[in-house]
């Protein structure tokens, strides 16, 4: 009776968890509270929406806690099941790329075609050039060749930490975690620094609505991407990933590195070969 529940294979599988239902009702009244509050529609809105922002993240914490508990102390991530995360890992960053093609799509659809014929609303709408008449774009050898640098160079330190791992570096692990979290959090700054200097916003034009579509989705990932590298830092003060585990830390590095891949073509196609004429600083 005492093998009844024992492990005689490679696989997970979990135990019963509340996170799912928790997450769900939390995302529904996250998204309730956000719909009303746009709409004014109820005075509780922000408080519907607070609830559901609180209920969002406890979830996240909660679930990701035990998910690193099944990790590091139940040993229940075998070489199967990291394979496993492997895969479901590769798929969403795959999902991530499609997403960033789709801004990518609406850019080039309107600034490789500014002037088509059949698209009457769109030359009055950029005067049949690209950039649009009245656009001054920014000079892409300033402030976005700085970001470039900066997270080329991130991209350097979170390899650097990733090999310290595997070679029993705990000092360059850490060392490499925290050089790549601030240079993340600088190309945040130096973004908001260029929001605030934009000579275009927004609404009322379509090159800022794309514009700040791609860039601001892609702020966003940078913004995702240091937080895990956060929490990767802190786990590795507490002595978690080791030489041969060390999944999280892993998919945190791939998901950095696609944020570089992203910004080398958001930079490449937005702000040198759709450049304009750049705004004067």
């Amino acid at each position: 009776m005492a093998d009844a529940h024992a492990k005689h294979h490679d696989y997970h599988l979990v135990n019963p968890s509340p996170w799912p239902f928790v997450g769900s009702v939390s995302a529904f009244v996250l998204a309730i509270g956000a719909i009303t509050w746009m709409h004014k529609m109820t005075p509780a809105a922000p408080l519907i929406f607070g609830a559901g922002v609180i209920g969002t993240l406890y979830t996240m914490i909660a679930w990701w806690r035990d998910v690193i508990r099944e990790a590091e102390f139940q040993g229940d991530h075998t070489r199967v099941v990291q394979i496993s995360h492997r895969y479901g890992m590769i798929l969403f960053i795959a999902s991530e790329i499609m997403f960033f093609v789709a801004w990518f799509w609406a850019y080039f659809n309107t600034a490789l075609f500014p002037d088509a014929v059949k698209e009457i609303a769109r030359i009055a709408a950029t005067g049949g050039v690209w950039p649009p008449k009245g656009i001054e774009t920014f000079d892409p050898w300033h402030l976005p060749l700085l970001n470039t640098l900066i997270l080329l160079t991130s991209g350097t330190t979170v390899t650097w930490a990733h090999h310290a791992l595997l070679e029993g570096d705990r000092k360059g692990l850490k060392w490499g975690l925290i050089l790549t979290i601030l240079l993340g959090m600088l190309f945040t700054c130096v973004q908001g620094y260029e929001y605030m200097h934009a000579s275009f916003g927004f609404a009322g034009n379509i090159y800022g609505a794309t514009f700040f579509m791609a860039t601001g989705f892609h702020g966003a990932h940078v913004i995702i991407g240091t937080i895990f590298l956060i929490v990767c830092l802190g786990r590795a003060l507490k002595g978690h990933f080791t030489p041969k585990q060390h999944l999280g830390f892993e998919f945190a590095a791939w998901y950095w590195h696609f944020v570089d891949v992203v910004w080398l073509f958001l930079f490449v196609c937005i702000y040198v070969w759709g450049a304009g004429h750049p705004a004067a600083h």
